[in-house]
C-alpha cells in the first residue's frame, strides 16, 4: 500500500463489527514497514496460520434449558477480579501503530476492566503506563485494570532485576517471564520517535561476526538465552506472582510448577519464533492434563472471536491473551478502537456462553465441545 497512512478514526463506524474488520482496516492506518512487522511470522508462516485453523476445527456443542440467571463473565486470576477471562498480551512498540501507544491501550483496558500485560520493549515506560492507569481509573470512577509486566531476561542479571524492581515500585501485580523468544529473527528498524523506552540504559546484546565459522550457537546471543537456573534465581528475587510464558511441552510445564511458578502461558509466540510448532490451542489439553489444576493456564495464540475464548476455556485455560488484534484496533481508532475491540470480544463470548448454556465461565468445560476430547 502506497501513500501516507490514514489518521486514526475519531468515531467507530458501524461496519466495524468483528476483530477481523479491524484487521482489514488497520493496514491503511499504518506505515508499510510497521504493518509488515506486526503481521510477520517465522519461516513460511505455517504455525501462524494453524493458530487460527485449529480453533476453526473445534466445534461447539450447545446445551439447552440451562439457568442463565445472574450470569457473568467475571473471573478471578491470581486472587484479582477480571471482568472477563481476556487479557491484552504483551505487544512491543505500540507507538508504531498510534502516537499514544501503550497509554491509549491501558486507558482502554481500564475502561473495560480487562487486564493488560506490558512488554519489556514497550514504547512507553512502565512507570508512565502505570500512572496512566491510575489517572484513567480516577476519571472513570472505576477500579484500575489488572496490570502485569512481561519480562525478557537481559544480558546481565542486575539489568533484569532492575526491571523487576521498577515494576514492583510502580504497582504491577504480576511478572510474566517470557522464555521462548530469546532468539528470533527481525529486521524491523524502529521509526523515528519510537524506542524501547524501558531499556534506555541497557546496551543491546547484538549478534556480531564470530570466529571459527560460528553462526548462532556458541555466540553471546545464544549464550544469553534464559535457563532453568535463571528461573530459580528470578523466583527468589520477587514476591509477586510469577508466570512463565512460552510453554509448549507438558514436561516443561510440570517442571515449572515444581519450581514454584504461579501460572503458565501456553504459547507459540504467535508463530513468530519457531515455524512448524503445533497451534497453541492444540498444545493446551496435554499441558492442562499434566498440570492438573495446580496453577492457572493462559492461552496465547490465534484468539480472534468470543467463541475462541470459550473453546480455550473448555480445554483447560483460565483465560486467553489477545495480541495482534489490539494493535489493529489501536491503529484504526486509538483508545476507542481498543475498547471497542474488547467490547466485541466480550459480547461474542457472552453470546456463545448463552448458546452453550453456561451462566459463568467456570461452567465451560470439555462437554461443551463436540466429539471425543479424550
Amino acid at each position: 500500500m502506497s501513500g501516507a497512512p490514514l489518521p486514526p478514526l475519531t468515531a467507530i463506524p458501524p461496519d466495524l463489527r468483528t476483530l477481523a474488520d479491524y484487521e482489514r482496516r488497520a493496514q491503511a492506518h499504518m506505515a508499510p514497514a510497521g504493518w509488515e512487522w506486526l503481521q510477520e511470522a517465522d519461516g513460511d508462516g505455517l504455525t501462524l496460520a494453524d493458530n487460527r485453523a485449529a480453533f476453526d476445527r473445534l466445534k461447539l456443542l450447545p446445551r439447552v434449558l440451562r439457568d442463565l440467571r445472574g450470569g457473568s463473565t467475571q473471573t478471578d486470576l491470581l486472587g484479582a477480579p477480571h471482568a472477563a477471562p481476556i487479557l491484552l498480551a504483551p505487544v512491543a512498540y505500540q507507538r508504531v501503530a498510534h502516537p499514544d501507544g501503550e497509554l491509549a491501550t491501558i486507558r482502554a483496558a481500564t475502561a473495560m476492566g480487562v487486564g493488560m500485560i506490558v512488554s519489556t520493549i514497550a514504547s512507553v515506560t512502565l512507570e508512565e503506563i502505570a500512572a496512566a492507569r491510575a489517572q484513567a481509573a480516577r476519571e472513570l470512577g472505576t477500579a484500575p485494570a489488572p496490570l502485569w509486566f512481561q519480562l525478557y531476561a537481559q544480558p546481565e542479571r542486575t539489568q533484569t532485576l532492575a526491571l523487576v524492581r521498577r515494576a514492583e515500585a510502580a504497582g504491577y501485580e504480576a511478572i510474566l517471564f517470557t522464555v521462548d523468544a530469546a532468539i528470533k529473527r527481525s529486521s524491523f528498524a524502529l521509526p523515528p520517535g519510537v524506542e524501547a523506552a524501558n531499556l534506555r540504559d541497557v546496551p543491546p546484546l547484538r549478534q556480531t561476526a564470530q570466529p571459527m565459522g560460528r553462526i548462532l550457537l556458541g555466540t553471546p546471543l545464544a549464550d544469553a538465552a534464559p535457563r532453568w537456573d535463571d528461573l530459580a534465581w528470578l523466583r527468589a528475587q520477587t514476591k509477586l506472582p510469577l508466570l512463565l510464558k512460552g510453554i509448549a511441552a507438558p514436561d516443561d510445564a510440570a517442571d515449572a510448577v515444581e519450581r514454584g511458578i504461579d501460572g503458565l502461558v501456553v504459547s507459540n509466540h504467535g508463530g513468530r519464533v519457531l515455524d512448524g510448532m503445533p497451534a497453541a490451542i492444540e498444545l493446551l489439553p496435554g499441558i492442562a492434563a499434566r498440570v492438573a489444576g495446580r496453577v492457572p493456564l493462559l492461552l496465547d495464540g490465534g484468539v480472534r472471536r468470543g467463541s475462541d475464548v470459550a473453546k480455550a476455556l473448555a480445554l483447560g485455560a483460565s483465560a486467553v491473551l489477545v495480541g495482534r488484534p489490539q494493535l489493529h484496533a489501536l491503529a484504526v481508532a486509538g483508545m476507542a478502537g481498543v475498547a471497542h475491540a474488547l467490547l466485541i470480544l466480550r459480547t461474542e463470548l457472552e453470546q456463545v456462553m448463552a448458546g452453550l448454556g453456561c451462566a459463568r465461565v467456570s461452567e465451560i468445560g470439555a462437554d461443551r465441545l463436540s466429539g471425543d476430547r479424550s
